[in-house]
C-alpha cells in the first residue's frame, strides 16, 4: 500500500520534523500475487448455469461453478458458496477467486474446494420493456432458514449430479459481501450442521431486515460450531438502516465474548470490495488451517 506524507508548505522549518509523518492511504488496497494466474499451476473450469427456484418460488438466477484441476471424483470435495457469484467468480474484479483458489489448492494452503457463485434472484418482467423485480434484500438480508434451505435443497444436489461434494460441515464454506456477508453468517447460524466456515466483507449487521440484532443473539445464545472471518472498514456506510463499521465491532466483540473461532480485520475502506479482495487469499488460510491435508500454518495476515 502506498504512504503518502502530510507536510504543509506552510509549516515553519523547526516544526517539520514534529508536522511531518506518514500516513495509510484510505481505501488504497492492492492484489497480490496469490490473486493472479501463476506460470506453471493448474487452472480449474468455470461453467455457468441457470436455476429456477421453488424455495424462492418465482425466481430465477445465474450461477457458476469452478472445479479445480485436482478434482478427483473418487474423493468428496469441499465446497465453498459465494453470494453475488457474478462479482466473486470474475477474474477482473476486486476478488477473482477462481486465481486464487488455483493458487492456493496448488500450494495445498487449502483443501480441493469447489466454489459455486451464485447470483441472487430475479423475478422475470411481467410486460416486455419492464426491468425484472429484484429478490436480493428478502434473500439475504432476512432472518431466516430460507436461504439455508435453498442451498441444502435446491443448489447443493443439483450441484452434487455431477461432482462428489462433501457433507462434512467442516469441509463447507460459506461468503458474501454486503448483505451477501450478513446472508453467509444466517446460513451458518440457522445450520451449523450444514456450514461452519463464514467469510463476511463489509457485512450487512444493520436493520435492513433485523440483522442488527445478531450481536444481543450471539451473546444470548449456546455457542455454535461456526469459524468466522469478519472484515469491515471505517469508512464503511452510515445510513437509516444503521452504522456498518460500528455493526461490525459490535459482532466482533460478541464473538470475542462468546469465545467463537473469529477474526476480524478492520480497515479504512468504504463499501467496496477492496480491502476483503487483496486478504481474501489470508482469510481464505485461516478459514481452512487445520483441515485435514492442508499443511500451511496461519501465522498471520500478510500485508
Amino acid at each position: 500500500m502506498k504512504l503518502r506524507i502530510l507536510c504543509p508548505t506552510f509549516t515553519p522549518l523547526f516544526l517539520i520534523a514534529f508536522s511531518c509523518f506518514p500516513t495509510r492511504a484510505a481505501d488504497d488496497y492492492k492484489l497480490g500475487p496469490d490473486s493472479m494466474p501463476q506460470e506453471g499451476v493448474p487452472q480449474g473450469e468455470v461453467t455457468k448455469h441457470k436455476w429456477e427456484s421453488k424455495i424462492f418460488d418465482g425466481t430465477v438466477r445465474d450461477y457458476w461453478v469452478y472445479v479445480p484441476k485436482q478434482y478427483n471424483a473418487a474423493k468428496p470435495a469441499c465446497v465453498m458458496v459465494f453470494q453475488d457469484g457474478v462479482g466473486y467468480v470474475s477474474t477482473n474484479g476486486q476478488n477473482r477467486v477462481p486465481y486464487v483458489f488455483d493458487n492456493l489448492i496448488a500450494k495445498k494452503e487449502m483443501p480441493v474446494t469447489i466454489g459455486i457463485f451464485i447470483n441472487p434472484g430475479q423475478f422475470p418482467a411481467a410486460e416486455a420493456g419492464q426491468k425484472p423485480g429484484d429478490n436480493r434484500s428478502f434473500e439475504y438480508d432476512s432472518l431466516s432458514d430460507q436461504y439455508a434451505r435453498f442451498l441444502l435443497e435446491e443448489i447443493l444436489p443439483e450441484v452434487g449430479k455431477k461432482y462428489n461434494l462433501t457433507k462434512d460441515p467442516e469441509g463447507r464454506a460459506i461468503c458474501g459481501i454486503s448483505s451477501g456477508g450478513i446472508c453467509a453468517w444466517t446460513v451458518a447460524w440457522e445450520r451449523p450442521d450444514a456450514f461452519r466456515k463464514v467469510l463476511s466483507h463489509v457485512g450487512s449487521f444493520t436493520n435492513i431486515r433485523g440483522g442488527h440484532v445478531y450481536p444481543a443473539l450471539i451473546r444470548k445464545t449456546e455457542k455454535k460450531s461456526i469459524r468466522v472471518f469478519l472484515q469491515d472498514g471505517s469508512g464503511d456506510l452510515d445510513n437509516l438502516h444503521g452504522n456498518w463499521p460500528l455493526a461490525n465491532q459490535e459482532m466482533a466483540a460478541a464473538l470475542k465474548f462468546a469465545n467463537y473461532d473469529y477474526k476480524f480485520e478492520f480497515g479504512d475502506g468504504g463499501h467496496n470490495g477492496k480491502h476483503g479482495g487483496a486478504i481474501l487469499p489470508d482469510s481464505l488460510r485461516w478459514l481452512w488451517r487445520g483441515y485435514p491435508g492442508v499443511e500451511w500454518k496461519y501465522d498471520g495476515l500478510r500485508r
